[in-house]
């Protein structure tokens, strides 16, 4: 995950489109400072709060919209 890779998504600019992060809430944590230090997300407010995963027993999910 970089920002190289979004300048290779196919992807118009009026477009969006949803990351879905799904795991331990460590995880999930751990994957949004990441996005947001790769530039993959301007600021952390980008991502929804997490809550926990409708269709994983014990798991945690947050969307970044972009």
């Amino acid at each position: 995950m970089s920002s190289e890779f979004n300048e290779l998504l196919p992807i118009a600019h009026d477009e969006r489109v949803q990351i879905w992060i799904i795991g331990t809430r460590d995880q999930v944590i751990f994957t949004m400072n990441e996005c947001y230090v790769r530039k993959l997300a301007t600021d952390r407010v980008q991502f929804t709060p997490i809550i926990p995963a409708p269709f994983a027993t014990g798991k945690y999910m947050t969307v970044l919209v972009r």
